[in-house]
Order: C-alpha cells, then sequence, then structure tokens
C-alpha cells in the first residue's frame, strides 16, 4: 500500500539506503541527484581502462552476522556486491619513518592482539587494554549494534580524546603512533577527536575487512536498482534551489531548471548547511544556522590515481598508511614545507587476476586553504571549467612531491607509473557538495560531543537530514545514519527489528 511521496535530495549512500528503506515500506521515492553519476562519495571513474573509487577504499564489518552484513542484507544487495576479503594477518599497515618494519593491523581481536603483540611484547597490558577499551565502547551504541533504542546509551559528557586514552594506557610512543597510525580514516586530530569516534571506525574494520572488486559504486548501483524495482525513480543533472515550505512544512524541492517535484517526506543527503540554504524557512531558527555554520569542518585531502605499467607492481591485499614521524597526528599538523607528513596507499582489486595490480591511489590531507586561490572556479563532467595554468602546476607539483615519498616506501614505484589522475579540495567540493571539500564533515570534539552529534530532525516537521553529519561516517556510519534518518518516519526499533529478521 503506498504511503506517501518520498523526496530525496542527493543520491550518496544516505540518500540510497533512505530511498530503499522507504521503498520497502511502500513510499513512492523520488531522488534528485544534481551530477551526472550517482553515488556521492561511492562514485567511480576509469582512466585509461582502469577502475579507481572517489573515496570508498575498503570497508569492514562483512562478515556473516556483522552490522553492515546485516544492514546490507535487509538492502537486498549483500549477496550480489563483488568482494575480496583482505588477508587475515595484514589488513592495514602503518610505516614510520626510517622504520623498516611495517606494523600490521589483523583481523579478529584475538589475532590483532598476538600480531600487535609480536611487535612490542612488553606491552601486552597495554593492547589487550586497548581493546577491551575498543569493544566497550562500542556496546554502548545501539543502533551501531542493531539493537533496540537510541543512537548513544554512552555518557558522552565524560569521553576523552583518542590521544589523552592512549598515553594513559602506555608510555610507548611507538605503540601509540601505530595503535592511531590508520587516523586517515576519521581524520584524527589531537586534543580534538573523541575516543568514541576512533573507537566506532575501527573496531568493524578489525572485524573484518573487505575490498570492493573493481570499486564500491556497485552499491550505489545495486541501491538504486532496489529503489526502482519498487516503483521508485533516480533522477541524474536535477539541481535542487530551494525547499519550499508552506503551512508549516515543506510542499516541494524546485530545481534550476524550474522543475518542481511534490512529496509528503523530504530527505536531504547534502551538507546540512547547504541543505538549511535550500530551505530558506522562519521555522529555521537563526541560532541553529549559527551552530551549524561555527563548527569545524574535517580537512580535506589530494587524491592521486595512478595508472599503473602492465605487470609492475604486485597486488597486496592489505593497505599501507605512512608516517614521517614517530606521532599518529604528524600527517595533519603538516606545513607548506614538509608537506606530505603522511600518506595512504590503496591497491586497486581487479577481477581478472590477483598477482598484479592496474593502479593504486595515494591519499593525502590537504587543507582547503592550499587551493584557495582557485576557490571562485567550478569543474565538473557537467559543467566542465579550466581551472588556469597555475592550477595545473600546482597538482602536478604536489604529485611529484607525493611520489618522491613513496618511492622512499616503495622503492621502484616511480618508474612503475604509467598516468595518473590528481584531484584536490576543490574536487571534492564540486562533485560532493560540501563547501570546503571536507573529508568527513562536521569534525567531532571530545570536548562537546553533542554539538557535533545532529539530530535527524529538523524545526520543518517533514524535513529530515542524513548521511555523514549525522552522528557518523563511511560506509557503516553512513548507513547507520540512514536508519536513524528514516527512523523518525518509520521508528527506529522498527527499522531494526527488520533488519535483524532480514
Amino acid at each position: 500500500m503506498a504511503q506517501g511521496e518520498v523526496v530525496i535530495v542527493g543520491s550518496g549512500l544516505g540518500g540510497l539506503a533512505c530511498g530503499v528503506i522507504l521503498a520497502k515500506e511502500g513510499f513512492h521515492v523520488t531522488v534528485l541527484e544534481k551530477n551526472n553519476q550517482i553515488g556521492g562519495m561511492l562514485q567511480t571513474f576509469t582512466r585509461d581502462k582502469v577502475i579507481f573509487d572517489t573515496g570508498i577504499h575498503y570497508v569492514g564489518g562483512l562478515d556473516k552476522g556483522q552490522n553492515l552484513h546485516r544492514i546490507f542484507s535487509y538492502l537486498g544487495i549483500m549477496e550480489k556486491l563483488k568482494l575480496r576479503k583482505m588477508d587475515d594477518d595484514f589488513f592495514d599497515g602503518v610505516a614510520i619513518g626510517h622504520d623498516p618494519v611495517i606494523y600490521k593491523y589483523a583481523q579478529g581481536y584475538d589475532n590483532f592482539i598476538r600480531v600487535m603483540t609480536s611487535y612490542f611484547p612488553e606491552e601486552v597490558d597495554a593492547i589487550n587494554a586497548y581493546c577491551d577499551k575498543i569493544i566497550s565502547i562500542c556496546l554502548k551504541f545501539p543502533v551501531y549494534n542493531l539493537e533496540p533504542g537510541g543512537y548513544t546509551d554512552a555518557d558522552l559528557s565524560n569521553t576523552t580524546d583518542t590521544q589523552a586514552y592512549l598515553e594513559s594506557i602506555t608510555s610507548n610512543q611507538k605503540l601509540i603512533t601505530v595503535l592511531a597510525g590508520t587516523s586517515l580514516l576519521y581524520a584524527g586530530e589531537p586534543n580534538k577527536t573523541p575516543l568514541h569516534v576512533h573507537a566506532l571506525i575501527i573496531n568493524h574494520y578489525i572485524e573484518s575487512s573487505w575490498k570492493f572488486i573493481n570499486g564500491g559504486g556497485q552499491i550505489a548501483r545495486l541501491l538504486s536498482r532496489e529503489i526502482t524495482s519498487r516503483g521508485g525513480r533516480i533522477l541524474k543533472h536535477v539541481h535542487v534551489k530551494e525547499l519550499q515550505e508552506s503551512g508549516g512544512k515543506l510542499v516541494y524541492a524546485e530545481c534550476d531548471k524550474g522543475e518542481k517535484y511534490y512529496g509528503d517526506v523530504f530527505i536531504s543527503n547534502a551538507h546540512p548547511i547547504k541543505t538549511l540554504e535550500m530551505a530558506n524557512s522562519d521555522l529555521i531558527r537563526n541560532a541553529y544556522r549559527s551552530r551549524l555554520e561555527s563548527l569545524d569542518n574535517t580537512v580535506s585531502v589530494f587524491y592521486v590515481n595512478v595508472v599503473l605499467k602492465k605487470d609492475t607492481v604486485k597486488y597486496q591485499n592489505h593497505n599501507l598508511y605512512v608516517l614521517e614521524q614517530n606521532d599518529p597526528w604528524c600527517a595533519i599538523n603538516y606545513t607548506s614545507e614538509n608537506w606530505p607528513q603522511g600518506f595512504a596507499v590503496f591497491y586497486n582489486a581487479v577481477s581478472r587476476e590477483t598477482e598484479y595490480t592496474d593502479g593504486v591511489t595515494i591519499m593525502a590531507y590537504m587543507r582547503f586553504n592550499d587551493v584557495k586561490e582557485w576557490g571562485d572556479t567550478y569543474n565538473t563532467v557537467d559543467f566542465e571549467s579550466s581551472r588556469g595554468d597555475t592550477y595545473e602546476t600546482f597538482k602536478a607539483a604536489k604529485a611529484e612531491t607525493l611520489f618522491r615519498a613513496v618511492e622512499n616506501r616503495l622503492p621502484g614505484f616511480r618508474g612503475a607509473i604509467r598516468s595518473y589522475t590528481a584531484a584536490t579540495p576543490l574536487t571534492a567540493r564540486d562533485y560532493i557538495g560540501t563547501g570546503d571539500g571536507s573529508l568527513y564533515g562536521f569534525a567531532k570534539d571530545y570536548r562537546n560531543p553533542l554539538k557535533t552529534m545532529l539530530s535527524p530532525k529538523t524545526k520543518i516537521p517533514n524535513l529530515f537530514l542524513t548521511g555523514q553529519n549525522v552522528n557518523l561516517h563511511g560506509v557503516l556510519g553512513v548507513s547507520l545514519s540512514s536508519i536513524v534518518t528514516c527512523g523518525q518516519v518509520l521508528g527506529t526499533d522498527y527499522i531494526i527489528d527488520k533488519i535483524r529478521n532480514a
């Protein structure tokens, strides 16, 4: 039975997952996407016949019975995904300065402890305490565990920051650096990032880690089919300019070409600040707008997607995080003179063979200020525009600097490059729609954790938020946010029960 019209702004993972949940319950769903390709950070692209991900390079929690596996099963896509499980004893590696050792993260907590204590046998108590703490924190978040209850039953007012906690369990600086060495996953900052953010992200990778064969864009394609198979529609090249309110609720979304899409429920997968700009309503108080505008966004990134010469680089079934100093936060604290202080290397998982890879993605932090001089330019597939020769020169210089850093850790890499494509915070801004190309939305702060935990509800009763700014980022975090968002319409416990019985 039809439940009503749902209009979803943005086809990122949050928007598509909300679309499937509500379509399964009989709503007629319309998803409006401004770009040529759906998926947001799930998008893929091809260079020289090599497929690259824009943002999703691996994912956790996909073993049977784990949280993301259960969510994807409920959404109808789990059995259709093309996946490769990463190495049990080595899914992530942390390399530090001139230390030749690559410190391996292993899947499963017993395995993780075994491998980590092989490097730090004198720190077995600290490593066990760390794992116990991560697990105990995660148990306090009911929705994370697909249990009835609110998003969190934890007393976040008493949370600590990740750095302070690690320093409380060990004085071994190298162990601290290793345990926080993959902080690029959540744009971790010293004296700021809450321990629960670190815990919720790291936990599901330790539980199990997977790569998408030929890219994560398959998630978006499969979710879109679930929506359209239930009578929904996904419209591309539709740029929403205004969410029109009348009589105390939203009535329609108006687009740049004048089209109007009417609905009973509206969900925005756009950045909350962009959403408020579209919803020019007196129901949204200025104090709320000011609060959101005062929040810091997480840092952005510089990507280089490298097409490799045939049979030159063997496929590695793990990722590599490199830090130039024995300091887990050095990468985010770079200067213009010493950039990059850290980077990550992700190997393409291709279906046709496993010995060699055809491409790698290298990622390093980059602040929006570094590209601010081109900030008034805009360039996407739909609206192609040159940023000028100085911008191209800037990208080429940064790419070469990054290649030299990679060569120091992976000798021979530079000679294996066939071609490459570089992307800056401007690319992320233009395609994803964040004002400064933010990697993970609003930055969380342990000193005021509730300030950045946005409710999906707004003061407009039929307008809801979803996506990485609602509670947690990443594939798992955004999938959970879609449950919390749709819970405002259907009841969160109702959806959880559906997922548990899927």
